[in-house]
C-alpha cells in the first residue's frame, strides 16, 4: 500500500468522525428547541387566559417530548371541560332553548401556536449557529 492510501484512509477516517458528532448534535438540538419554543406558547396561552377563578390558566400544560416518525413531538393542552367554548366561542341561549346571541372566542391556543411557531424558527436559527460555530464551519 502506499503512503497516499494511508494518508486518504486517514482523512476519511477524520471525515467520518466529524461527520457523527455533527449529527449527534442535530439529533439532539430537535427535542432542545422544541421544549424551549413551546415553553414560550404555554407561558403566551397562560398569560391571554382570560381570569375568573383561575381555573382555566392553572389547567394549562404540555405533554412529554416524544420521538415520532417525523421527528419529535410535543402538545400544548388545556384540561378545563370548558376550555374550547372559551377558545372558539359559544352560543348564548335562553331559557325556552332559542339562540339569542354568540359570544365570540378568544382564540387562545392559536395566538400561542403563532408564538411557538416564531420561537421555533429563531431557536433553530440559534443552534444551527451554535453547532457550525462548533465545528468550525
Amino acid at each position: 500500500m502506499s503512503s497516499n492510501y494511508r494518508m486518504n484512509k486517514a482523512f476519511i477516517d477524520k471525515f467520518r468522525k466529524e461527520l457523527q458528532t455533527m449529527l449527534d448534535d442535530i439529533s439532539e438540538i430537535d427535542e432542545r428547541v422544541l421544549n424551549k419554543a413551546v415553553s414560550v406558547g404555554l407561558a403566551d396561552a397562560k398569560r391571554n387566559t382570560p381570569v375568573v377563578t383561575g381555573f382555566m390558566r392553572k389547567s394549562w400544560s404540555t405533554t412529554p417530548t416524544k420521538k415520532a416518525a417525523n421527528g419529535v413531538e410535543k402538545e400544548l393542552i388545556n384540561t378545563a371541560d370548558y376550555a374550547v367554548y372559551v377558545n372558539y366561542g359559544h352560543r348564548i341561549v335562553n331559557r325556552s332553548g332559542e339562540t339569542v346571541g354568540w359570544v365570540p372566542g378568544k382564540f387562545i391556543l392559536e395566538k400561542a401556536v403563532s408564538k411557538v411557531e416564531k420561537q421555533l424558527v429563531e431557536e433553530f436559527r440559534k443552534e444551527v449557529e451554535r453547532v457550525n460555530s462548533k465545528h468550525d464551519k
